[in-house]
């Protein structure tokens, strides 16, 4: 079965350019030139298997987009954009991206990086009905202080404190179950970078530093003083199970 991918593009020759490419590599592609035009497709139609979506968008712009689809949507979705630096890449993430791509840009480098999460989600997807066939594979308790204790499913990614759900997209549940596979000890980005997001050579440190924070500001009890994720400077990130 083809997925189905849409483009949020205002410039009409990348836009083009980027679906004959990608119709090529056997997507069925929506297009749209505006964010508001991105909004109400997904209104119509639900979402699609994966979105590209530009920062720099007449009217509403990328970043803003993005959050207003991570309002209902887990769809995975990369960012294109001629800013590059820091400070777009992180708010970009922060917003809800799952990846980030420079332009100029080679086509094969956005289908590898749709394919690494093409991949998890399958993950996510065989995971879970393991875990509906049986429960209590893969329960982790992270945190059994206070009122409410804080459970893991590494196998579904459903991550509770107490009886109240907390949503994780996908790859915020893979970083933590990948965390939590080796508790007390400590994991360099560049690991969970090739772990998560199996990308190898395409590899930016940044990105796990971002979904660390926004995974801290879910499941930590005081997210400006992390206790369960902690960093471990000059090395990488540490899981500390809370008894």
């Amino acid at each position: 079965m083809r997925a189905n991918l849409m483009i949020v593009e205002d410039d009409d020759r990348v836009r083009t350019a980027l679906r004959l490419a990608m119709e090529d590599e056997g997507y069925d592609v929506a297009e749209a030139e505006e964010a508001e035009v991105a909004l109400k497709q997904l209104r119509t139609n639900g979402a699609p298997d994966f979105m590209i979506v530009d920062l720099m968008l007449g009217g509403m712009d990328g970043f803003t987009c993005i959050r207003e689809i991570r309002r209902d949507h887990d769809v995975p979705i990369i960012v294109v954009s001629a800013r590059d630096d820091t400070h777009d890449v992180v708010a970009a993430l922060e917003a809800g991206a799952d990846d980030f791509v420079t332009k100029p840009f080679e086509v094969k480098e956005i289908t590898a990086r749709m394919r690494a999460v093409a991949r998890r989600a399958r993950f996510a997807e065989v995971a879970a009905a393991e875990d509906e066939a049986d429960p209590e594979l893969g329960t982790v308790v992270l945190d059994e202080l206070g009122e409410a204790p804080l459970v893991l499913s590494t196998e579904s990614g459903i991550v509770r404190r107490g009886d109240e759900e907390i949503h994780l997209t996908l790859t915020e549940y893979r970083l933590l179950c990948e965390l939590a596979g080796s508790p007390g000890r400590v994991l360099s980005r560049s690991t969970l970078l090739e772990n998560v997001w199996d990308r190898g050579f395409f590899g930016d440190e940044r990105i796990v530093d971002v979904h660390i924070r926004r995974l801290r500001t879910k499941i930590e009890r005081d997210a400006s003083d992390p206790q369960l994720i902690v960093t471990v400077r000059g090395l990488g990130y540490r899981l500390d199970v809370q008894r």
